[in-house]
């Protein structure tokens, strides 16, 4: 058999089709539920697919992951709630868009914008995979905490115009992200002797509370606020809009492939980066980003797909998974015999077709179920706020025991929801917390790596930053976007220049 065979043996086989079929049309309602992650849902299919056949259990597993992935921007748009850590950028121009009642549109362009995003993925899987991770693999412990100072530089992108509040929440989120037992020497950390501590503090709880129970306690002051009624006439975008706004997903899907194909970064960053990346280059939008901008919905949806296919890309041609989902998949892989690596492509090179063909597969479907049930959706906005506050409540108390079955992470996400409650109330931006607290561990253990690597001495981990051409790309990058988002240059020089340039 060639590649295309191998490529289509999920399309002609009727038991692969409707378990991808399946997998996906679960993996969109898993992801829509905040707490239910992929990675758990993929983590409880290995042990009732272990006996199956080994092509049966992918097809079931990846369909719940790319639909998983997808998913979570249905609650985001719709109740300002994402649905996992990859749909938080999604919620920041989504639900303002559903709060003028475009929420039909809003989930119409996701979705499509989303599959065009997991095409490009695939695409550069397919095509690109072996040179795409030789560039991951030279990536250094100090060019991965670069990685993670460069995702926190982006709160100038989240904080509403002041950088002040916008570095304070990040700044709480690594500390909140540093709780627990030291992963190095395992020494407590903020743990003030609470053996509940040990754990750390689940960033899903953090991140329920902060966008759930907070955003329910905020619509507690509008509860008198006339219900915004959704029009449904239209769900397909606009081909102008798909001409108007194709360059931008193809460029955000880019970098979430790059981003996603770094080991133990995922999609996550990918959409945070990509955001920022569209309030860069977006210029005179007709809609302020963060209450509506469509390119603050369509480059996060692109990203975080793309970096579906590639997280992929080490896992299948390394052995290193490229995010915790994808690190899933190897335990799985090993399961059935199946040895991910380099030599997968030389001596199972049907595995990596098969995979491929699978992801394309399911990202069609992808498109199929999320044009589906967009008016029944829609209607959760139109809900009365007496009836979908507490419906919040619940999901939200459901969903944070469903993490770990503990009480003490219900406990925490109520706390970061009265939290987050008086930071909106005060205007302090929440996305930054929520980053923080996910960059914390990537930012922390790499730091700790290089400067062991270098036996502590700070002289020649400064030197290696400007003697590596990648370090050096990512330090001139921190240091660039930083000074970007600075008064000296919002307010005085970039004003300036862009003069200078109208008047020539």
């Amino acid at each position: 058999m060639d590649a295309l065979s191998y490529f289509a043996t999920s399309w002609v086989s009727p038991e692969l089709f409707g378990l991808t079929a399946l997998g996906t049309f679960l993996g969109i309602y898993i992801g829509a539920i905040p707490g239910l992650s992929v990675t758990m849902a993929v983590s409880i299919l290995i042990s009732f697919t272990f006996s199956w056949d080994v092509n049966n259990a992918l097809c079931l597993m990846v369909g719940v992951y790319m639909g998983g992935v997808y998913g979570g921007s249905r609650t985001a748009i719709l109740l300002n709630i994402p649905g996992a850590p990859s749909a938080i950028a999604t919620a920041l121009d989504g639900y303002p868009l559903a709060q003028k009642g475009l929420a039909g549109e809003a989930i119409g362009l996701s979705t499509v914008m989303s599959v065009i995003g997991g095409f490009v993925g695939i695409i550069v899987l397919a095509l690109a995979a072996p040179t795409v991770s030789k560039f991951a693999i030279t990536f250094q412990p100090r060019d991965y905490m670069m990685l993670g100072i460069l995702g926190i530089t982006l709160v100038g992108s989240l904080s509403g115009g002041s950088l002040a509040k916008g570095i304070f929440a990040g700044a709480l989120g690594l500390l909140v992200g540093t709780v627990g037992l030291d992963p190095m020497t395992a020494q407590e950390r903020f743990t003030f002797g609470d053996v509940n501590l040990w754990n750390g503090i689940n960033p899903v709880a953090v991140m329920i509370g902060m966008f759930g129970v907070g955003e329910a306690l905020h619509q507690l002051h509008y509860m008198d606020k006339t219900v915004v009624k959704q029009k449904i006439n239209r769900i397909l975008p606009k081909l102008s809009d798909l001409k108007k706004y194709l360059p931008l997903s193809l460029q955000s899907s880019l970098l979430g492939v790059i981003i996603g194909a770094l080991p133990g970064t995922g999609g996550d960053i990918a959409a945070l980066m990509a955001y920022d990346h569209a309030k860069r280059i977006t210029k005179n939008p007709k809609v302020p980003f963060g209450e509506g901008a469509k390119e603050g919905l369509i480059a996060p949806e692109s990203a975080n797909n793309a970096a579906v296919g590639g997280a992929y890309i080490p896992m299948l041609t390394l052995g290193i998974p490229g995010d915790a989902v994808t690190a899933v998949f190897i335990g799985a892989l090993f399961i059935h015999g199946l040895n991910p690596g380099p030599l997968l492509l030389t001596e199972q090179p049907h595995m990596f077709w098969f995979t491929v063909g699978n992801l394309t597969l399911s990202n069609i479907f992808v498109l199929i179920f999320g044009l589906t049930g967009i008016k029944i959706f829609s209607k959760i906005v139109e809900c009365p706020k007496g009836i979908l506050i507490p419906i919040i409540f619940l999901l939200s108390i459901v969903g944070s025991y469903a993490i770990n079955n503990s009480i003490v992470d219900i406990w925490w996400m109520l706390a970061f929801g009265i939290l987050g409650y008086f930071m909106r109330l005060y205007r302090f931006p929440v996305g930054p917390v929520i980053l923080g607290v996910i960059l914390s561990s990537l930012t922390d253990q790499n730091w700790r790596r290089a400067i062991l690597s270098e036996r502590g001495d700070l002289g020649p981990f400064f030197a290696h930053i400007f003697t590596s051409p990648l370090s050096t790309v990512l330090f001139l990058a921190i240091v660039w976007i930083f000074f970007t988002q600075t008064p000296i240059w919002t307010k005085m020089l970039k004003p300036r220049l862009f003069r200078k340039k109208s008047s020539t």
